[in-house]
């Protein structure tokens, strides 16, 4: 009797659940060798479609394709809960062994939530999902699943020889030292192991569905190598350009040199201190694929603050490498994954089930993508995140303006990259020209003595002094009106003006006012209420402007002082945190093609900060900063920018924010944050100790909250949506595209376009639309659309937004 675990669309040819089952358990064996924990990650794909093994689901199966209209409603047949019962069974009751034990929570926990997310060993009222799924239930026809496994799959001998070797793996992974506790251990090995299992189950389903036994592996190291080579014919074409004697570009050169030397180090946690303008994007290519021949890295992954700055970077490296297949960009997560508890349909005519099967793991060779997506990777909820967090293990990954990672997520951001270092392999360049204080909070990154990559950095931040920066903040206090007098006074003297604001109402309004009085003058305004590819374009005008030297005034958020490629003769930035500051004078004389030029630092006193306490803290400090120097030029290295400055600002910053550092969450209660929640030990787990005080002791090795962290862990605090746009005739066939009935290979390539043509909505500008009849969704409500009358070509979504700090761009 075959057992079915899938029907193919096209032709309903039946995939038996034992062809599955070891095809998965293939698979999910070559992601667990990156850790050394092969069996580990064997055993969940071998077990987690064990519930398939009975009639009940055959009957569901077999009845959602041929019968739609008696088949049992979706969900209503559970099938994930067999595997992980059968571990605790075997594995958690009667005289248990303490790696085996552990093996039945790790593994059981990503076995029952493969249709979810990981559930909890223990909930804040001191309920166990985990239990009340593997030990106070019984799935249906259970008493023959198990017999039936073993009959076709798998013999008991055979299995617990395999358990065996898993648990020794999981011996060997708690015995490597490191600072991480048994709990935070624990913790992220549980996540490599759910992500492993969702890849392969999801990689194994789709190739069924289309039809293929296999994808060809990509050779990493051959095509590594021709990027190598290819980008070495771009750096050294700079040679032969007229300016390439100048003493900037020497030294960028020089710096170059020394990345590629570096990348000769064995993989560990390395910071780049670069200036800006110092040419980090290639210098950080150049050392990452060196390294990743060296040491045989699969991918090399850039992780940037701002959904802006992946454009310029991915477009700069894909104009050398020209390879658009293996170069992905991604800005957001374009589908909504609801992520609930329903078992999956397994139905290839369900379009939820279309969607999750589309390629989204994150397996090209080069990917760029953003700080929020990398820490969702870790730490929020939803299936389609954590499916691509093997794939950051044996790569190099480069962390461009490391300094923006949010205060709250400071301790989670030093434990997943010490992760990445000690478990994964892999080697973190933290690439930036004001390296935080991240050694200075409790949960330390693990550096060596020697991890900066450039010698000398006071001399060569004095080398690459292109700006002065003037301190018109401690004096005068400016508002829109006077500082559009201050910017067309400023025009007088500069071809080219910048000003750079920390909140978008006020940014709009300053364009607005300019627009008016600098009359036969372009002025332009960026805002992440334009889709990537709306912006580019306006750049591209930008640059070309700035090239032919006329004149231009550009009114910007933040967006455009991280990575963005502008040379302005004149900057103005409201002021804020030090960081910020030294970015927006990058956007100044950016190449030395002047004598210094002048950065003016300005106060805005209409800038509404009451609920933006970063940047309200950081403009403090910073001023603190400005004030001393103002009485005595000698503090501080006598430089705004200094290193000394940078280093006191910093340490002073993340004292002000000691108590966010770990994710609190106050509405669970005093002492919870995300890190506890996730990997306390039992002595500092306050649900533990109120359970064990009512209910005596736990009954596990493990009780930690994985699911309830995900649900409270947002890297912003304004949650937004991604919209697709109808931005130009691409952007209108894109959404017309999405509309057909359409393959999940043509998912994929469509939601990968996609990327391009999205914007960010937070919950009211959503409400907004819904209510003015502005927005659509397709396929299936999964994809949201803006309609036309929605988008504009001055603002790209045009509304009245008072949300202050520009959050959307993340």
């Amino acid at each position: 009797m075959n057992y079915i675990a899938h029907i193919r669309e096209s032709d309903h040819q039946i995939q038996t659940v034992e062809e599955h089952l070891l095809a998965v358990k293939k698979l999910a064996e070559s992601f667990g060798e990156k850790l050394g924990v092969k069996h580990i990650a064997g055993l969940a794909g071998l077990l987690h479609d064990l519930g398939k093994y009975t009639n009940k689901f055959k009957d569901y199966i077999w009845k959602a394709v041929h019968d739609p209209g008696s088949a049992p409603p979706r969900g209503s047949v559970n099938h994930s809960t067999a595997g992980g019962k059968l571990l605790y069974d075997l594995f958690h009751t009667g005289k248990i062994d303490t790696h085996r034990g552990l093996l039945a929570e790790v593994v059981g926990n990503a076995i029952i939530s493969h249709h979810s997310y990981l559930q909890d060993f223990l909930r804040p009222d001191l309920e166990s999902d985990y239990l009340r799924r593997v030990r106070d239930s019984t799935p249906d026809e259970y008493e023959w699943t198990i017999p039936t496994f073993f009959e076709h799959v798998m013999s008991e001998a055979d299995f617990r020889e395999y358990v065996d070797r898993a648990a020794d793996e999981l011996g060997a992974y708690l015995n490597k030292k490191t600072s991480a506790s048994s709990e935070m251990k624990l913790m992220f090995l549980t996540k490599f192991i759910f992500s492993a299992l969702i890849d392969a189950d999801r990689t194994n389903t789709r190739l069924f569905e289309e039809n293929k036994t296999f994808e060809p592996e990509l050779e990493h190291i051959k095509l590594f190598s021709d990027y190598y080579k290819k980008l070495m014919l771009k750096l050294n074409s700079f040679a032969d350009q007229s300016q390439s004697q100048s003493a900037i570009n020497q030294l960028r050169s020089k710096m170059s040199e020394r990345c590629e030397d570096f990348a000769g180090k064995p993989s560990g946690v390395y910071t780049l201190s670069i200036p800006t303008g110092g040419g980090k994007t290639l210098a950080s290519l150049r050392n990452a694929l060196k390294h990743a021949m060296t040491y045989r890295k699969k991918h090399i992954i850039y992780i940037v603050p701002y959904t802006t700055i992946i454009e310029q970077n991915a477009a700069e490296v894909r104009k050398i490498l020209k390879d658009d297949a293996n170069i992905l960009e991604h800005h957001s997560n374009v589908v909504i994954d609801d992520s609930d508890e329903n078992e999956d349909s397994d139905d290839m005519n369900d379009m939820q089930q279309k969607l999750k099967l589309a390629k989204d793991n994150w397996d090209s060779p080069i990917i760029f993508t953003t700080m929020v997506q990398f820490l969702n990777v870790f730490y929020a909820k939803g299936s389609r995140n954590i499916r691509r967090l093997h794939n950051l293990a044996e790569s190099v990954i480069i962390f461009d303006e490391v300094q923006k990672v949010p205060v709250p997520c400071v301790s989670l951001f030093n434990e997943a990259v010490n992760f990445l270092r000690a478990y994964g392999h892999s080697s973190i360049v933290l690439c930036t020209a004001t390296q935080p204080a991240l050694d200075f909070v409790e949960h330390k990154l693990e550096m060596g003595p020697d991890a900066e990559m450039i010698d000398n950095l006071d001399q060569v931040i004095e080398a690459f002094k292109r700006v002065e920066v003037i301190d018109r903040a401690t004096d005068e206090a400016f508002n829109n009106e006077s500082l559009c007098e201050f910017v067309i006074e400023k025009m007088e003297d500069s071809q080219s003006v910048l000003v750079i604001l920390n909140t978008k109402s006020v940014v709009k309004k300053l364009y607005q006012i300019l627009k008016t009085a600098a009359e036969h003058i372009p002025v332009y305004h960026l805002s992440t209420s334009i889709c990537a590819a709306h912006r580019n374009k306006l750049l591209q005008e930008i640059r070309d402007h700035l090239k032919r030297g006329n004149k231009i005034i550009c009114v910007s958020t933040q967006l455009i002082e991280a990575g963005v490629d502008v040379s302005f003769k004149c900057v103005i930035r409201s002021l804020a945190g030090l960081d910020s500051i030294a970015q927006a004078a990058g956007r100044c004389n950016r190449h030395g093609e002047s004598e210094l030029q002048q950065v003016y630092v300005i106060d805005h006193m209409e800038e509404n900060l009451k609920f933006l306490r970063e940047i309200k803290e950081g403009k403090e400090i910073s001023k603190k900063i400005l004030i001393d120097l103002k009485r005595d030029h000698t503090q501080h290295g006598g430089n705004i920018l200094s290193l000394e400055a940078m280093e006191r600002y910093f340490t002073e910053f993340y004292s002000k924010f000691h108590s966010k550092l770990e994710y609190p969450l106050p509405k669970l209660g005093t002492d919870v944050t995300i890190t506890r929640l996730l990997a306390a030990d039992k002595r500092e787990n306050s649900y533990y100790q109120a359970y064990k005080n009512n209910k005596g002791a736990l009954p596990l090795f493990l009780a930690n909250s994985y699911k309830t962290a995900a649900e409270h862990f947002h890297v912003i605090d304004d949650l937004t949506t991604s919209v697709i746009v109808p931005y130009g005739d691409e952007g209108k066939d894109l959404i017309a595209d999405l509309n057909g009935d359409r393959n999940i290979e043509d998912l994929t390539r469509l939601l990968r376009r996609a990327q391009q043509y999205t914007i960010n909505l937070f919950k009211y500008e959503l409400d907004q639309l819904d209510k003015n009849n502005g927005l659509a969704s397709c396929l299936d409500g999964k994809v949201l659309v803006l309609k036309e009358g929605a988008y504009s070509d001055e603002f790209g979504l045009d509304l009245e937004n008072d949300s202050g700090f520009d959050l959307s761009m993340y």
